[in-house]
């Protein structure tokens, strides 16, 4: 089976090995046990690899370079109309070569792959949708368009449509699914986490405008002011970090909120297995990884009501979904602080729950897509 792969993912080549963001790489991965070719369709970078980045794993793989576009305005959009036409007969030609077409969206790249999988309706069709699918949420149009597209039966034939959540009212085309990151064989038992001694809270993911990093911070300082011992580390990085760095530093909060960067998946696991409490209030996500690794380590997340996480939450029965404002956040710790029973049972369906979603899982679940 040739696999070709269309994604606005940025990959980088060392030493012959092609690099790209290390939790799309690691699902790649186990998409191509299962192929005998792969030729991937994608931006290039020249920039220095990062840990956050891993190599695929396959002994027949090829990458072909696509120029990074833009269409999220009117400007934007006229300029790329250059480099647009030349994409879409790359996009093209993959497209005849491969014998299973697999669509990464939503994005740029994914949006031109929807349109040209037109042309070749009887050849089988994957497409990952890694956005929100809520059918009620606020998206850019061409998100919809991308949607709306890949659930429509007479446009987009012979194509299994893997989306985030179980929602009411889709075409036979749209799959609900999942993702997972930890393998049957890490599983273990966690110590008793103490609500009595300090309550460690802990953010994973960009220091960007949608992540909201600065609610988390703000909120472990109004747990700070109100009397309670509580630190709060923080993983990744992003645009906002200088912004973050004066608001610990004005709020004299070194002592207890902790940026590390972006650090490795090992790093993060026994993060995760240290702390009481993930705060993670983002304005967008499909499947919010960090929300189900907190959940496999007994940390219980306090999280927005976004794309499927009040589903991944039980409804409030394995964390807490609130709304977008710091009183609220800390609110929803605060009765878990005073309720040391409750916060016991939601940490106890929330590891049950994570931890049936396993890689071993996720590897069957891909085995089965590709041989149907």
């Amino acid at each position: 089976m040739i696999f070709g792969i269309i994604t606005h993912a940025a990959h980088k080549i060392k030493d012959g090995q092609i690099y790209a963001y290390e939790p799309y790489v690691r699902e790649m991965n186990l998409w191509a046990k299962y192929v005998d070719e792969i030729i991937i369709l994608a931006p290039m970078s020249n920039d220095e690899i990062q840990n956050i980045e891993i190599a695929y794993e396959h002994g027949n793989i090829k990458i072909i370079e696509i120029p990074n576009f833009d269409i999220t305005s009117i400007i934007n959009l006229l300029r790329s109309l250059v480099v647009i036409p030349k994409i879409c007969l790359q996009i093209y030609k993959v497209m005849k070569q491969s014998s299973h077409i697999h669509l990464r969206c939503p994005g740029n790249v994914g949006l031109l792959g929807c349109l040209m999988q037109i042309f070749f309706p009887s050849k089988y069709k994957t497409a990952k949708y890694a956005g929100n699918w809520d059918p009620e949420s606020k998206q850019p149009i061409t998100y919809k368009f991308q949607k709306w597209l890949l659930g429509n039966t007479f446009l987009t034939k012979n194509i299994k449509v893997l989306v985030y959540g179980d929602w009411p009212n889709q075409s036979k085309n749209i799959v609900p699914f999942f993702t997972a990151s930890y393998h049957q064989s890490e599983i273990e038992e966690i110590p008793i986490k103490d609500l009595n001694d300090q309550i460690k809270l802990i953010f994973v993911g960009g220091l960007t405008v949608g992540k909201q990093p600065l609610l988390s911070i703000k909120a472990t300082h109004e747990l700070i002011k109100k009397g309670y011992t509580v630190c709060l580390n923080i993983y990744g990085d992003g645009v906002m970090r200088t912004e973050i760095e004066n608001y610990i530093s004005v709020h004299q909060l070194e002592n207890q909120i902790v940026l590390h960067g972006n650090v490795n998946k090992e790093v993060v696991k026994v993060a995760f297995q240290t702390s009481h409490f993930l705060i993670f209030i983002s304005k967008s996500e499909g499947w919010p990884k960090v929300v189900a690794e907190a959940m496999f380590w007994e940390c219980l997340p306090i999280s927005s009501k976004v794309s499927c996480i009040p589903y991944m939450l039980g409804h409030n029965t394995r964390g807490k979904v609130v709304d977008p404002f710091v009183k609220k956040v800390v609110s929803a710790i605060e009765e878990y602080l005073l309720n040391h029973d409750l916060y016991k049972l939601q940490i106890g369906n929330a590891k049950i729950w994570s931890r049936m979603y396993t890689l071993e899982k996720f590897d069957r679940e891909i085995e089965k897509i590709l041989n149907e």
